[in-house]
């Protein structure tokens, strides 16, 4: 069995009522990314029964922690290449105006 260590999983979530995409960060421990992402799609499963006209997209993706989560824990990592300039990147991936936080 591989050592255990500690994972942030991404799922994306679609609320159709709402009309909007969500996505979620959930903890684990657990033997491999693989491992991390079936207990974060347990969860998802139960998130959407939970919720009335909310599907999970079957997105999923792993980032494996360095050490346990702590204050200032990176708990996700993700780079996208891109030729983009700051702003126009913020702007296109992040802060488009069409968020709902909160």
């Amino acid at each position: 069995m591989d050592e255990r260590s500690w994972y942030g999983v991404r799922c994306v979530f679609r609320h159709r009522e709402l009309g909007v995409y969500e996505e979620r960060v959930t903890l684990w421990t657990a033997g491999s990314p693989d491992e991390a992402i079936g207990c974060a799609e347990a969860e998802a499963g139960e998130y959407c029964a939970a919720l009335e006209e909310t599907e999970y997209t079957g997105f999923a993706e792993a980032f494996r922690m360095d050490g346990a989560p702590g204050e200032g824990a990176e708990v996700f990592s993700l780079m996208r290449e891109s030729d983009l300039p700051s702003r126009a990147y913020v702007g296109t991936f992040y802060a488009t105006g069409r968020e709902r936080t909160g």
